[in-house]
């Protein structure tokens, strides 16, 4: 049994952000992990993860535009690459999230979703996924 399961996400746009549930729960199966925990990691500085609503997709929307308020793409940031309201964005969401695995089933609520967001896109990312 493989310790670690990737897959990559395909970004479109600047800030995007992805229901990657389904992809979650087939690495979950290829680990084999009937109860218990995993880690979901997105080894990138301009990206995260969190966990929230699937019903809506005002929801995520609005998630982008409050980020965009609180940190603006253009501020008088120092980072030479001009990409600084990205590294603080995926700063915010944060780069793993923890979920209870049962019967071989992410255990969510009923609205919920996995969710990668891409803050410097449009590009290719990897996520990991570890008991």
């Amino acid at each position: 049994m493989t310790a670690t399961k990737s897959f990559s996400v395909n970004i479109q746009a600047r800030m995007e952000f992805v229901d990657i549930t389904g992809e979650v729960a087939k690495a979950v199966s290829a680990l084999g992990v009937k109860d218990g925990v995993v880690t979901v990691f997105v080894p990138h500085t301009t990206a995260g993860i969190t966990i929230n609503e699937n019903a809506d997709p005002d929801v995520t929307a609005d998630m982008a535009v409050a980020l965009d308020r609180m940190v603006p793409w253009k501020a008088n940031y120092r980072h030479g690459e001009g990409n600084s309201a990205a590294h603080v964005k995926a700063s915010l969401m944060g780069s793993s999230v923890r979920v209870i695995i049962e019967g071989g089933q992410l255990q969510l609520g009923t609205w919920q979703a996995i969710y990668f967001c891409e803050f410097d896109g449009p590009r290719t990312r990897e996520v990991w996924v570890s008991p």
